[in-house]
């Protein structure tokens, strides 16, 4: 994650998240970027501060052009202030690794943790999203805290249930798209009461007693809720304690079920308003493209599929494995609903959303199913004693070979994933797995966050100096990065007559994959001759 920090020119949103930090840090302002809330910026505000960027006070543009106004035009190292806006994200992603071991411990025990904690360290997604200065990592990792401490509040009500509905509230104030973990999240802290050995002292199942146990567990989401909503204010009043509402970007009006849930929720007005702006943009036509088809509109397969496609093979076999042995053992029964239904109702959440640019939208999977897999190794490990203890003189027995014959699989698969994660550094965001031919290919059927986002623009410099040095280059980026500073010096093919176009044509595989009219034209009638991190193609004309 350091070296794709350090090596990687500005993603397409992150400038806005890095301008936004610096306005709270500089004028205590939630002007830009409602429909986010601050936690995740106030995140990456503690890099920002440490690298001290020059401040422009009387920048008066939209966020849009906040952050490039910041990174290119105020006399700062965009390099050095990206770095360190980006590595407090690198430190909260490496604690959530420690919450994935220390869930699967408490489930499978310290093996079984071990498998957890290698998919979840050699998730490619994880890896490229948790090197950016974005919030997609800690929403999620926030998420997944929360379950935890709600399958510890089972044994110890009193601390965990108000540390969980604390851990709630920080995902619901870094991320919107969290939201609905939040019945679910509620609707488990009802459950520790009724798991949690409460049922049977409260007077052994009988009426009354279940609905001491209820009460108890309704009082427990209570506490939990209460919490949530405390921390969520409590992120924007150490932005501006004066919580004037936005004033840079124009808050549509929302109505029926959307705006009633906008109007009732007790959280700040700042935050109603960002649901508002975040619903406005649900209602847009947005472009997708999967496998090669560009279309309008969303897809409610897409996001399935996406994965399907970058996740490593061994991973996709573990989380299956790991899901089923969570459903079908009865060890591991009572964790199932910590473990799989918050991610269950988030991804229906995100397939049902208007945007598909990215697997970014369902990082709780690879989180939470790295727990699960540690299953695999808690089925296999309680064969394998259930059967020496059997035969404990012929140790070479066919059943032990068997099971240790499991446990050598579920090792040989973590192996798989953690070379295929290799394989494909330092270029982590283009990932896809072997069956659908590696990060090469990944342009050819999925596009934006998934294999471009802007992130390659200093590695294209480097690439046309060593190797295309005074040559006439035509450039369409998708990005955010600022080609001249990097010394790219470029025309825009779309600009001109396609005659004149003669020389390297290089082109966004994100805006490539969307090409169509003159850009389109002028791509089929070019050469390829390289690529620059999987997300970039040169051609010649």
């Amino acid at each position: 994650m350091v070296t794709a920090a350090a090596e990687q020119t500005p993603t397409i949103d992150e400038p806005v998240y890095v301008g936004t930090a610096a306005v709270y840090l500089h004028e205590h302002s939630l002007a830009y970027n409602p429909e986010h809330p601050p936690l995740g910026k106030l995140l990456i505000a503690a890099g920002v501060a440490v690298a001290r960027p020059h401040f422009d006070a009387s920048f008066t543009g939209d966020q849009g052009l906040l952050g490039r106004h910041l990174l290119y035009e105020s006399g700062n190292d965009p390099w050095r202030l990206m770095l360190w806006a980006r590595l407090p994200v690198i430190v909260v992603t490496l604690l959530f690794g420690l919450v994935v071991f220390a869930f699967a411990r408490e489930l499978a025990g310290t093996a079984g943790a071990l498998v957890a904690l290698a998919l979840y360290a050699f998730s490619p997604d994880l890896i490229a999203h948790g090197s950016l200065a974005t919030l997609d990592v800690p929403a999620a990792g926030f998420v997944l805290l929360s379950a935890w401490l709600m399958w510890r509040a089972r044994r110890r009500p009193r601390p965990y249930v108000p540390l969980a509905g604390a851990a709630l509230g920080a995902a619901v104030a870094t991320k919107m798209n969290a939201l609905p973990a939040v019945p679910v999240l509620l609707a488990l802290a009802v459950l520790t009461a009724w798991t949690g050995g409460r049922r049977s002292a409260a007077g052994g199942g009988t009426r009354a007693g279940t609905a001491r146990v209820l009460a108890a567990g309704a009082g427990r989401a209570a506490v939990a809720g209460a919490v949530a909503v405390a921390v969520v204010w409590v992120s924007y009043l150490v932005v501006d304690p004066h919580l004037r509402p936005p004033a840079r970007q124009t808050v549509p009006a929302v109505h029926g079920l959307r705006g009633a849930l906008a109007d009732l929720l007790p959280l700040p007005g700042s935050y109603r308003d960002g649901m508002r702006v975040q619903f406005g943009l649900e209602a847009h036509a947005w472009q997708g493209f999967l496998f090669g088809h560009v279309y309008t509109g969303a897809r409610w397969y897409y996001l399935p599929v996406a994965l399907l496609v970058k996740t490593p093979l061994g991973a996709l076999a573990l989380w299956a494995a790991g899901t089923v042995a969570l459903v079908a053992v009865r060890r591991l029964r009572r964790a199932a609903p910590y473990v799989l239904a918050p991610p269950a109702v988030l991804l229906a959440g995100a397939m049902h959303s208007s945007r598909d640019f990215g697997t970014r939208y369902a990082l709780f999977l690879p989180t939470f199913l790295a727990v699960a897999a540690a299953g695999t190794v808690t089925v296999a490990a309680g064969a394998l004693s259930v059967a020496s203890r059997a035969v404990p003189i012929a140790a070479g027995a066919p059943s032990v070979r068997r099971v240790r014959g499991q446990l050598a699989v579920v090792a040989a698969l973590v192996v798989f994933v953690a070379v295929s994660s290799l394989r494909t550094f330092p270029y982590y965001l283009p990932y896809s797995n072997e069956a659908f031919g590696g990060p090469a290919k990944t342009h050819l059927r999925l596009h934006d966050s998934n294999v471009d986002w802007g992130q390659d623009l200093g590695r294209l410099a480097d690439r046309l100096r060593a190797r295309y040095p005074g040559e006439r280059v035509w450039l369409v980026y998708k990005g955010s990065g600022v080609p001249a500073f990097y010394g790219i010096h470029a025309a825009d093919p779309r600009g001109v007559p396609p005659e004149r176009v003669h020389g390297l044509l290089v082109v966004s595989d994100s805006a490539a994959a969307k090409a169509k009219g003159r850009l389109a034209a002028l791509i089929r009638s070019a050469r390829p001759v390289g690529e620059v991190g999987h997300s970039i193609t040169l051609y010649r004309r």
